[in-house]
């Protein structure tokens, strides 16, 4: 009785919000997208302080297990006014995956190892983009060529433009970005440990990535370059 009694103002406001019987209902205009931001165009670096390339897989039904990538590098070309003639290259270090267990369960070993990742054999991650297509005010789809494990397929990032700003005297040029992508990791010859059909007893073959990334270009303004 006390929770039907809780859940009887928020009842009456959705009510509320219904339009009535026969009302016709406008449908909501698309927002404007969002000018180009005054940012310096040319080629970035990533930051590698500020930013993080995590992957997430189903572990057993119980958890979306997580591990990250410690060292990798990525150039971004830039052109604010026309984002959809930019490009963006990247490579991770297969050996710098953490997993943040215990170094005595060897994990990060086994991984990195023939079954799974295969760093010996194939020492780097790398995505080189073919076509970016704008979705939003500061929304992308970014194509790209994926390669891992020594079979490159492509991948579509979810990007997120954050934010930048020009040269200043404490910072060079700065630009933000999110971006997240989900493969099957079958597709490029890693199928050890997926889940017999029916059963959740394995890693999932899904493999989610998460994406955040600061990129660099230049000096601050009014700095005294080197004599």
């Amino acid at each position: 009785m006390r929770r039907t009694l809780t859940a009887l103002p928020l009842l009456i406001l959705l009510a509320a919000c219904q339009p009535a019987e026969g009302a016709k209902t406008k449908a909501p205009k698309p927002a404007p997208a969002a000018p180009a931001p005054d940012l310096l165009p040319g080629t970035y670096r990533i930051d590698p302080e500020h930013a993080s390339v995590l992957f997430r897989v189903d572990h057993v039904g119980m958890s979306k297990w997580t591990a990250q990538f410690r060292k990798f590098d990525a150039s971004l070309v830039l052109d604010p006014k026309n984002p959809e003639a930019s490009s963006v290259t990247a490579e991770i270090d297969v050996a710098s995956l953490d997993s943040k267990t215990s170094p005595a369960l060897a994990f990060d070993k086994e991984l990195t190892g023939p079954d799974w990742l295969d760093a010996g054999a194939h020492p780097k991650i790398t995505f080189k983009s073919t076509k970016v297509v704008r979705t939003g005010g500061a929304t992308a789809d970014v194509t790209g060529d994926f390669t891992l494990k020594g079979v490159t397929k492509p991948v579509v990032l979810k990007v997120t433009f954050n934010d930048g700003y020009k040269p200043n005297a404490m910072d060079g040029a700065r630009v933000g970005f999110s971006a997240t992508t989900r493969f099957k990791r079958s597709d490029f010859g890693i199928s050890y440990g997926i889940p017999a059909p029916g059963s959740k007893m394995g890693v999932s073959d899904e493999v989610e990535v998460i994406i955040e990334a600061e990129f660099m270009q230049g000096k601050p303004t009014g700095e005294t370059p080197p004599q």
